[in-house]
């Protein structure tokens, strides 16, 4: 810790020196002070005094690409004390800025103050790899987009990447890891935090952060209503709902089928919580399915279902998908009555062609087709399959299937999302790699990464804007 200040502190020092001292300068502007913002290479803070009560931001550049290419940090409040996060920095790159002040419809501009920004550490150097073959065959939403995956053990990190490789935003935890981020409508990221002592998608914190790297929440398990384990999901409703999934555990008397008096069950459910912690809404697979009637229950009973993607559906009513039975099921989100099962055994006629093994990421597609990575346990081959449901009928059409190489085959985890009409974002987790597939399955992307990313989430470049810009 005191290398780090005694860093964050030398790097202040030198970049004061070259952009001194803003006294004198004939407007409201003190004092400037600039360095990293919380220890991350990757945002600038500068902290500006000023003799009025103004409202301050600042624009900064590149000195490679110039001013015409710059970016607009956000306005601080009214006051004499304002903090500026420059986002969007590059490492070891030399970049100008100016400081706009606004005082009732008056703006003053600074002169301009320079500053170059730090090599990455070591720990986060080369943790990927992009390659192309043709990059001129790549959507170009995708190589002005972003993607957002995570890294598990502790300490967690949270990464942004672009298509070329290329780190460009990054978030630290420590004593936990990042089991499961999303990136929400709010441009926040959401994420399960747990120790390396859970498994790999389990967790007792949520934590929702900023693209600055401020905290907006952070509950911890033992707080309100949240008393449970929660796992592999999380996602927003609204702006101060929270939807997740967690471990039901169940006291059962299994002694009928050779188990204990007290034995456990553990099973799913899904759990709506706001910012505080208070329970809004909770489901569980128990008041649906009775476990008894699960043959091998004495096998699966530490993991009966294993519940691993919610999401919503057109209608605002919950998709949830589970990896043991090979089912995604649509849930009603107001009374929690199951409306249709789809999979092996569930309530829609699949034909062949439709038919998978295990779902993971399920979820609605630009074009309305219901779109999950299938792991492909039974034929070792994994797929991503979009499926046209018709819930009058409970008749299923193919939309389209993608059948990845034999050699990416990943049997736990994964997900699959849309970035065009012809584009798939693949991620394979336990291969470590991520690929970009056209529907006929050529590879037209790859990235490889030191981190085993549980999914891989894809960011258009509008959704990051003015804190990412390509």
């Amino acid at each position: 810790m005191v290398k780090k200040i005694i860093l964050k502190w030398s790097f202040i020092l030198v970049l004061l020196a070259m952009a001194s001292c803003a006294k004198n300068q004939g407007d409201v502007i003190k004092n400037i002070t600039i360095g990293t913002h919380g220890n991350n290479e990757l945002k600038i803070q500068i902290d500006v005094t000023t003799s009025d009560d103004v409202r301050v931001f600042a624009e900064y550049w590149s000195d490679k690409n110039g001013i015409k290419n710059k970016t607009t940090s956000p306005i601080s409040k009214t006051g004499l004390a304002h903090t500026l996060v420059l986002c969007n920095i590059a490492s070891e790159t030399n970049y100008s800025y100016q400081l706009v002040t606004i005082q009732g419809e008056t703006k003053n501009t600074s002169k301009v103050y320079n500053f170059k920004s730090r090599k990455l550490p070591e720990w986060l150097q080369n943790q990927f790899k992009a390659n192309s073959p043709k990059p001129e065959l790549l959507p170009e939403k995708f190589k002005k987009g972003f993607m957002l995956l995570a890294k598990r053990e502790t300490p967690g990190v949270a990464y942004i990447v672009d298509y070329k490789g290329n780190l460009r935003w990054y978030h630290t935890v420590d004593g936990t890891g990042f089991k499961v981020t999303h990136f929400t409508k709010e441009q926040s990221i959401i994420a399960i935090l747990g120790t390396n002592d859970e498994p790999t998608s389990y967790g007792s914190e949520i934590l929702e952060i900023n693209l600055q790297g401020d905290t907006l929440t952070h509950i911890k398990k033992g707080q309100g209503d949240f008393k449970q384990v929660i796992h592999h999901e999380i996602i927003k409703k609204s702006t101060n709902e929270i939807v997740t999934l967690f471990v039901d555990e169940r006291i059962t008397d299994l002694t009928a089928i050779g188990g204990k008096k007290k034995d456990t069950i553990n099973g799913d459910g899904i759990l709506i919580l706001d910012k505080k912690g208070k329970q809004l809404w909770k489901w569980s697979v128990f008041d649906n399915l009775d476990p008894m009637k699960d043959k091998a229950l004495l096998k699966t009973k530490k993991d009966w279902m294993h519940a691993n993607s919610l999401n919503y559906d057109k209608d605002g009513n919950f998709l949830i998908s589970f990896y043991n039975n090979g089912q995604i099921w649509k849930v009603d989100a107001k009374t929690g009555k199951v409306i249709w099962k789809l999979g092996k055994g569930g309530t829609f006629s699949i034909s062949q062609d439709s038919k998978f093994s295990q779902a993971h990421a399920a979820h609605i597609n630009q074009d309305g087709s219901l779109m999950f990575f299938d792991n492909g346990v039974d034929k070792k081959q994994s797929s991503v399959f979009a499926l046209k449901l018709n819930e009058k009928n409970n008749t299923v059409k193919l939309d389209f299937q993608i059948k990845l190489p034999m050699d990416i085959y990943n049997d736990r985890m994964g997900s699959a999302y849309m970035i065009d009409k012809d584009a798939i974002l693949c991620c394979c987790s336990k291969r470590h790699i991520t690929v970009l597939t056209n529907k006929k399955g050529v590879l037209l992307w790859a990235l490889e990464s030191e981190i085993p990313p549980y999914r891989v989430e894809f960011i258009p470049e509008e959704n990051a804007k003015p804190f990412l810009l390509n």
